[in-house]
C-alpha cells in the first residue's frame, strides 16, 4: 500500500479549486438541459397566462353519433372547445363539422387520414394538411392553422414544415383519456 503525501499548499489549492467550481456552478446555474436539446423543434403544450385558464379539446376522426350530445352538453355549460377534425372525417361527416362550427367551436386540422407524420416525407406533409384543410375549409369556410398530430407523433420535419405552412403544431399536457381529471 502506497502513502500519498501532499503538502498543504497543493491540498489547499484542490480544495480551493472545488470550491470555485461548486460557487460557479451555484451563482450561474447554467442550464445544460438546454444545450443538450439545442435545435429541438417544439410543439406548443401550453400557453402561460396571469390567470386561471384551461384550453379543452377534442380529436374527432372516428364515428359521429355523439357529436349533437357533446355540442348539448358544451352549450349547457356554455364551453368553448377546438375540435381537430381528420380531413377524412370531415368529408365523411360534413353536417356534423358544420354543426360544431354553427355552435361557436374552432375546427382545426388533425391530418387528413391520421397517418403517422413523422414517417412522411415533408411533400407528403404538406399534401396530407392541404387535403385536410381544404375539406375543413370547404365546410367552415375557415382554413386551419392550429394541428394536432395523430397519436402525438411528431418531429423536426413535421413542425418546420407546418410552420413554413403557417400552421402550429399543438399537444396537449394533460390528456384526459388517463388522468383522472378532478386530481388536477
Amino acid at each position: 500500500m502506497k502513502i500519498f503525501f501532499l503538502r498543504a499548499r497543493y491540498l489547499l489549492m484542490a480544495v480551493g479549486g472545488v470550491l470555485i467550481t461548486l460557487v460557479w456552478l451555484y451563482a450561474i446555474k447554467p442550464d445544460f438541459s438546454a444545450t443538450a436539446a439545442a435545435g429541438r423543434e417544439l410543439p406548443i403544450y401550453c400557453v402561460q397566462r396571469d390567470y386561471k385558464v384551461a384550453s379543452l379539446t377534442f380529436d374527432a376522426a372516428w364515428g359521429n353519433e355523439d357529436t349533437q350530445q357533446l355540442i348539448d352538453i358544451l352549450d349547457r355549460y356554455d364551453v368553448k372547445v377546438t375540435f381537430f377534425v381528420v380531413g377524412d372525417w370531415a368529408r365523411k361527416y360534413p353536417e356534423s363539422v358544420k354543426a360544431l362550427y354553427d355552435a361557436g367551436h374552432e375546427i382545426m386540422s388533425h391530418s387528413d387520414k391520421h397517418d403517422h407524420m413523422p414517417r412522411l416525407t415533408k411533400e407528403q406533409i404538406q399534401a396530407d394538411l392541404n387535403r385536410s384543410n381544404d375539406a375543413i375549409e370547404q365546410v367552415t369556410g375557415v382554413r386551419p392553422t392550429l394541428f394536432r398530430p395523430p397519436y402525438g407523433e411528431y418531429d423536426n420535419k413535421l413542425i418546420v414544415t407546418l410552420r413554413e405552412m403557417g400552421i402550429e403544431t399543438i399537444q396537449w399536457d394533460v390528456d384526459g383519456l388517463v388522468t383522472n381529471l378532478q386530481s388536477i
